[in-house]
């Protein structure tokens, strides 16, 4: 194992990216984090990790991979692991939390900092149908830049 990798927190979260943008889904088991994730991928995303992700600072940006016993593997409920295209890394320009409850206009500027790293946060209901077009849209607006 690479000392990155040693060095890593392992997180309860799925990874998705475009545009080595990263954008890290947080949530209960079962709140639909990797359902979401296979709905990002008709929007252009690729996996980086799905139900876990290994989180590492370098420099002033938080870098996320997956656990070499799941890189490339996504669960889709029903059908079981299947094999997807990945990127082995990407850096976190977003976290989405995973709720049922939304507050209708939310606080701008919320961040979670992780490892050290800000990183603008927003909540979303993934079992509505306008959630990975949500998701996109945060990232294009509130996520970091690279």
């Amino acid at each position: 194992m690479s000392s990155d990798r040693l060095s890593s927190e392992n997180v309860h979260a799925t990874t998705v990216a475009k545009n080595g943008r990263a954008v890290l889904i947080s949530g209960p088991s079962g709140s639909g984090k990797s359902d979401l994730a296979l709905r990002l991928f008709d929007r252009g995303f690729q996996l980086v990790s799905d139900d876990r992700t290994l989180l590492r600072k370098d420099g002033a940006r938080l870098v996320a991979s997956a656990p070499p016993t799941i890189e490339g593997r996504l669960e889709v409920r029903g059908i079981g692991i299947v094999d997807v295209d990945h990127l082995s890394e990407a850096v976190v320009a977003l976290v989405v939390e995973l709720s049922r409850d939304i507050d209708r206009l939310p606080e701008q500027g919320a961040q979670r900092t992780i490892r050290g790293v800000s990183v603008p946060v927003v909540a979303i209901d993934a079992q509505t149908a306008s959630a990975a077009a949500k998701v996109e849209l945060a990232l294009d607006r509130r996520g970091l830049a690279l």
